[in-house]
């Protein structure tokens, strides 16, 4: 297996929000490794070899430009890279499953079982394979079980877990400053020497000490916990912003009262439409079926609910909308100012305000949506009939209603 000394070249599958940044940062502090993120879509690698990458990242630009051509490479040849490679990184989606056992709640892990079979069927050599997906308790398992079925004679995997902990907007900043690296691995010699291997990779810039190493479980469990905690939060707020209307009090004021309470601290207590984005729907609802299929239905409801109270504040926002303008929007023209999930990303998936102009179209409004990050495509392949405005001046202009949606944490 692999020794901490013999990473020299590093291959990521998947050029998306989490495999491109990751990929850049690690370029940009270990000039030393070469680099290569792969993709099947020619369109998203000839993205990252633009002017225009395919997404918006602050910082981003800039470190991309500093480190391509050097030891920063996108492509398409997934074989080269991967008979190159010493660490592979698996940046693939893993969406809620929309058909089948599990569908509305489980993840879709189509895409990690489509990447574990093309590593073994490639792989000369022996590989860390890392898991930098959301993934279920035990996937890397699973993963371990696809690569030993169908590897080849004399090859050996580590698969660890080390889940991403990266917010839209301020990912660059996540990961050059990270809270904590963690990876997760089998409690083995071989394991541990796959795990000190990643370790000094992070370590080019990430303190030792910020550095927790785990079991594979743990680790793969850490980070549902995490989005789960982080989106009760927003969706305990969110229940008490509906309690502050009814009965005169001001949210921002309790919310403030109770962010000063060192045991609970102010973070993630903005009460907002409810939280998007591709993570924390998405990983809630993972721990649901996680739940459930532990036989743990008290559990699964306890989470359900945080998702409950989410949908429950975009549809409350939109019926203010609807009673403010005299109990109906039809043919009223409304502006929205803020199509993706939060502000600083042009990501739009699960976005409050996707939910919102469906319900305000469906009302018989008339849209008009300004974002400067978001794509005018992207726009119209969520919704139909809006109007896309280049100017935000054009869009408030002779509008009914002009509501700025508020930042989602």
């Amino acid at each position: 297996m692999s020794s901490e000394s013999s990473i020299t070249h590093i291959c990521c599958i998947g050029a998306g929000y989490v495999g491109g940044p990751t990929c850049a940062i690690i370029a940009l502090k270990c000039p030393e490794i070469t680099v290569t993120v792969v993709d099947l879509s020619a369109e998203r690698i000839n993205q990252w070899n633009s002017d225009n990458l395919p997404i918006f990242e602050l910082g981003l630009d800039e470190i991309v430009k500093q480190r391509r051509g050097r030891n920063l490479f996108f492509s398409t040849d997934i074989k080269k890279a991967i008979l190159e490679s010493q660490l592979i990184f698996v940046c693939v989606n893993t969406p809620t499953k929309t058909y089948g056992i599990g569908k509305g709640s489980a993840a879709d892990l189509r895409y990690l079982e489509s990447a574990a079979r093309m590593i073994a069927s490639i792989a000369e050599t022996n590989k860390i394979v890392v898991e930098k997906s959301t993934v279920p308790v035990r996937a890397a398992e699973s993963v371990l079980d696809i690569l030993s079925a169908n590897h080849r004679s004399g090859v050996r995997y580590q698969v660890l877990s080390n889940p991403e902990f990266l917010a839209e907007g301020t990912a660059i900043n996540d990961l050059l400053n990270p809270d904590r690296v963690l990876i997760g691995g089998e409690q083995t010699e071989a394991g541990h020497a796959a795990i000190n291997a990643l370790c000094s990779v992070y370590e080019h810039w990430v303190p030792r000490e910020k550095i927790i190493t785990m079991n594979t479980w743990s680790s793969e469990l850490s980070k549902l916990a995490a989005n789960a905690f982080l989106a009760q939060r927003i969706s305990s707020i969110n229940s008490m912003s509906a309690i502050c209307e009814a009965t005169g009090a001001d949210v921002s004021e309790v919310s403030n009262a109770i962010g000063r309470d060192s045991r609970i601290g102010p973070k993630f207590l903005t009460a907002s439409l409810g939280f998007g984005g591709s993570c924390f729907q998405k990983d809630v609802l993972n721990l649901v079926y996680l739940s459930g299929s532990l036989n743990l239905p008290e559990v699964a409801a306890y989470w359900q609910q945080v998702i409950e109270m989410n949908e429950f504040q975009k549809r409350r926002f939109v019926n203010r909308i609807i009673s403010t303008l005299f109990n109906t929007v039809t043919n009223k023209k409304i502006a929205l100012f803020g199509f993706a999930f939060k502000k600083d990303t042009g990501d739009t998936r699960e976005s409050a305000s996707i939910t919102v102009c469906k319900y305000l179209l469906e009302e018989g409004a008339k849209i008009s949506i300004y974002d400067p990050q978001v794509k005018v495509d992207q726009i119209l392949l969520e919704l139909k009939c809006p109007s896309v405005c280049a100017d935000p001046k054009q869009g408030a202009f002779s509008c009914s209603f002009v509501k700025y949606l508020v930042s989602i944490m």
